[in-house]
């Protein structure tokens, strides 16, 4: 089976998250890194949820989701 190139994917997650801990995916990236993935991580330390952060920390998600998309260019 020929093996297929993915793009790099990027996952957020917070380390306060209530509803899915950050744990999950925490493992998701090393088994794709284990598989040889382009794998992006960042785990926000503050807010709740990776898409409901505390108003201080808004712009840095949208610079960090602003900059992924372009380097897929």
């Amino acid at each position: 089976m020929k093996e297929k190139k993915y793009p790099r994917v990027l996952f957020t997650t917070t380390t306060r998250d209530d509803r899915v801990h950050p744990g999950h995916a925490r493992k998701m990236v090393a088994k794709m890194k284990d598989q040889g993935h382009d794998v992006l991580y960042f785990e926000y330390t503050e807010g709740a949820t990776p898409r409901a952060p505390p108003p201080r920390s808004r712009p840095n998600v949208g610079v960090d989701v602003h900059v992924f998309l372009n380097e897929l260019k």
